[in-house]
């Protein structure tokens, strides 16, 4: 229960943010919002399970609300609170703006800082030895090198390490002015296996001392990415612990994808053989340097197993080189249902027992040579690019392990999408086979949701066609016991603010000359002397309008052409200097754009945003709604088609004194029952329908 000294606590923080905000005007929208996550989080709706889902538009004021609602509570119950991004945007924004504002307004006394993954930073270690060794020890020290550095490549390395010897670099990629290019950063990033804490030499790496500065945190500012990779490893391992955690996942409609990518494996057949081979000649290297007799036994099974899976890959090359499947255009083959052949079947078993053993070998001599270098029986010079190695073959090892133990569960349990890629190479061709779960909300429950302290889950689009249910089951929160879903509305007075027209069209968005109408009709929703964005459905379809409106004299800024960053820097030019801008770009673009008032008032979608099921997965997704008795087109291209669409018009009003039009040109939002269900969920823009 909130009890009352923190009830005042919260107001008091409230009034004194309050009273340094400029333009700040009160919301009851706002107060709502931070009463109803403080209660959540408390355990007024539930003692267990304190979990709150809140979809609130732009203008609401969602990440101070949840710093007023959640951060005064985590202080009080010395909880972390874990801040969660999908984006470096807005990750940015908090670490840059929000929190640095919060922490000198509110007067509560906390500490903050972004968190990053190791491989964003040097070992120092490494970075002194790659500096400090013949191209010949550099290629060695990085396996996957295969030419020595570049003059320009060592000139960066040596200046790499005089800024970090002279405490002008604090060793991270991020913070370094110009681009490292990836040769370099290979051979002196930081990683798992190389880089370990209880090792002396690393102790002071950069990675490390930043480990070691968290435990001072109140506040951890993360991407999804990185909270998955927490979770993989069970939880407290990077973070702190999920049950000392507040965690506000935001931009929380990314987070069952992230983790459908976290969780999928790949491999090749051909591929994985020729570095298996190459495994058995490292160990044997790895086992001549350990010390005593250690390594020897480990080394012959390693050898032993390795041998096995490779036997049973070259029957799986046999197998697949001689089977008659019917690839795709794009030489994709996917199992329906996510069934493989009885033949795969059984071969996978092996392989992923054989695999099993290997990696097991391999970590036992690992963890050995470790040892041997913390004892101080090995020199961490000659250790460090042993270990670097072998880690690398320890991530393939859990790869293909994660892979074909998953092939040998067959269609147990949750559905699986599973495919097959045929690779063509100028002298030999392989086979890439892959693997996805089709449904994630089983993890997030087991590893986050019934672990954790807290959450609070927020995006300006979570629901779809009114509903929460959607995003609910894919992220496994559906029928959950306390779980609270909230709606906030936003301050903006849509009807007066902008309006949403919809013209007239001769031409369907299904037939193939909708392309060729959209670049004839477009000029006359443009408005050249203003700021325009046309968000179109395809890459294809947008160079096929800008190749004809530039014969027509049009200046156009085009998504790809140029950096993100490049391309709205000109944009912002434009207008500033009174010319107009016109801003042609696909659905990724309009994902976290902001371009408030006169840089964005005029906005144009070609098409409703549908995703067309061409991935493997996607296919996998709907034949399985469809197994279920379900229709794929209803129950996920519609609801994530009126989530994009909502989040395209959602461009236009940033802040409360913008103003403008929203023109879309599919008129499917009227002919249509699901369009009409679209329409309705949008904000309620004044409305111009033509007939």
């Amino acid at each position: 229960m909130l009890s009352s000294s923190l009830k005042k606590t919260i107001r008091q923080v409230h009034q004194h943010v309050a009273n340094n905000l400029t333009d700040y005007r009160p919301r009851s929208s706002q107060n709502y919002l931070v009463a109803e996550i403080a209660k959540t989080l408390a355990g007024e709706y539930h003692k267990k399970q304190r979990i709150c889902v809140i979809e609130a538009g732009t203008g609401t004021g969602k990440s101070l609300a949840y710093c007023l609602g959640a951060l005064p509570l985590a202080l009080a119950q010395k909880k972390k609170l874990v801040i969660s991004t999908a984006t470096v945007a807005l990750q940015e924004q908090l670490i840059a703006k929000e929190l640095p504002f919060f922490k000198k307004h509110s007067g509560l006394d906390f500490k903050f800082d972004l968190v990053k993954g190791r491989q964003r930073y040097i070992c120092a270690h490494k970075l002194h030895n790659a500096l400090n060794s013949d191209s010949q020890t550099q290629m060695e020290f990085m396996p996957t090198l295969t030419s020595p550095l570049s003059d320009m490549e060592t000139k960066c390395l040596k200046q790499l390490y005089d800024a970090y010897i002279n405490k002008k670099w604090q060793g991270d990629r991020d913070s370094w002015a110009d681009t490292i290019p990836d040769r370099v950063w290979g051979l002196i990033a930081c990683d798992k296996h190389a880089c370990q804490r209880q090792m002396k030499a690393h102790q002071t790496c950069p990675f490390q001392l930043a480990r070691q500065q968290l435990m001072q945190m109140d506040v951890l500012v993360i991407n999804h990415s990185l909270l998955l990779a927490d979770l993989d490893l069970g939880g407290g391992k990077i973070l702190p612990e999920p049950d000392n955690t507040i965690y506000v996942i935001d931009e929380a409609h990314h987070l069952a994808h992230i983790t459908r990518d976290f969780s999928s494996a790949a491999a090749t057949i051909k591929g994985t053989i020729d570095w298996l081979d190459k495994l058995t000649k490292f160990s044997g290297k790895m086992a001549k340097v350990l010390v005593g007799q250690k390594g020897i036994g480990q080394n012959f099974k390693l050898c032993d197993s390795v041998n096995d899976a490779n036997k049973d890959l070259k029957v799986v090359r046999d197998i697949l080189d001689n089977a008659d499947f019917e690839y795709s255009k794009d030489d994709t083959y996917r199992f329906e249902h996510g069934e493989i052949p009885k033949s795969l079947h059984a071969k996978a078993k092996d392989i992923s027992e054989a695999t099993l053993d290997a990696l097991r070998c391999l970590n036992k001599m690992h963890d050995t040579l470790t040892q041997d270098v913390s004892d101080g029986d090995i020199k961490p010079y000659v250790a460090d690019p042993i270990l670097a190695e072998s880690g690398q073959y320890i991530n393939r090892l859990e790869q293909l392990n994660k892979l074909w133990f998953s092939y040998a569960t067959k269609g147990e349990g949750t559905p699986h999408a599973r495919w097959i890629k045929r690779l063509e190479y100028k002298s030999h061709h392989d086979h890439l086979l892959s693997d996805c779960p089709i449904e994630v909300g089983y993890y997030l429950k087991d590893k986050l949701w019934s672990e954790c302290a807290g959450a609070v889950l927020c995006s300006a689009t979570l629901s779809a066609l009114g509903s929460f249910d959607h995003f609910a089951y894919e992220s496994g929160l559906a029928k959950e016991e306390g779980v609270k879903f909230i709606k906030v509305p936003s301050p903006f007075d849509y009807p007066k603010q902008a309006t949403l027209r919809i013209p007239t069209s001769s031409i369907e968005p299904t037939d193939k000359e909708f392309s060729d109408h959209i670049a004839k009709t477009l000029p006359e929703y443009l408005n050249t002397k203003k700021a325009n964005l046309v968000l179109f459905a395809s890459y294809w379809q947008m160079d096929h309008v800008s190749k004809f409106l530039r014969t027509k004299g049009f200046n156009l800024l085009v998504q790809g052409e140029m950096s993100r960053e490049a391309l709205l820097k000109l944009h912002t030019k434009n207008i500033d200097e009174g010319k107009g801008s016109i801003l042609f770009g696909t659905q990724s673009l309009s994902e976290g754009l902001d371009l408030p008032g006169k840089y964005l008032e005029n906005l144009i979608i070609t098409k409703i945003p549908f995703a067309v099921p061409t991935s493997p997965i996607e296919e996998a997704q709907a034949e399985f709604v469809q197994s279920k008795g379900g229709n794929p087109f209803l129950s996920i291209t519609v609801p994530d088609a009126a989530k994009k669409l909502v989040q395209s018009c959602g461009r236009l009003l940033r802040k409360e004194s913008d103003i403008g039009t929203i023109t879309i040109l599919d008129r499917r939002l009227i002919t249509k029952r699901y369009g009409k269900a679209m329409l309705d969920t949008l904000p309620p823009f004044k409305r111009q329908i033509d007939y």
